[in-house]
């Protein structure tokens, strides 16, 4: 079972999330983050490196796609909340954008 970002590293990470643009879901503990490309060949591209990286931490987002638009939301649903695996891969997210 994952543990759930407390204290400290909550806050931390959470800084971490707003700085790169990601947003707390109002009502979850969640992130959210829209990310836009140039056209759908590369969204969908982005789509496929991040399916390999989840399935290499055995943690996969809730997202959608439409045409050169990806909406994301992270959390981690075995603990029902954030944990330092939302940070890994949203981290891996940012840099593969």
């Amino acid at each position: 079972m994952t543990d759930l970002l407390t204290g400290t590293e909550r806050t931390e990470a959470l800084a971490t999330f707003t700085g790169a643009g990601w947003t707390v879901v109002e009502g979850r503990d969640a992130v959210f983050k829209a990310f836009k490309f140039k056209n759908f060949v590369d969204a969908f591209g982005w789509m496929s490196k991040v399916a390999l990286w989840s399935e290499k931490l055995n943690h996969h987002p809730e997202w959608s796609n439409v045409y050169n638009r990806v909406e994301v939301t992270l959390i981690t649903h075995d603990c029902d909340g954030l944990s330092a695996l939302d940070l890994k891969l949203a981290m891996k997210m940012d840099s593969l954008a």
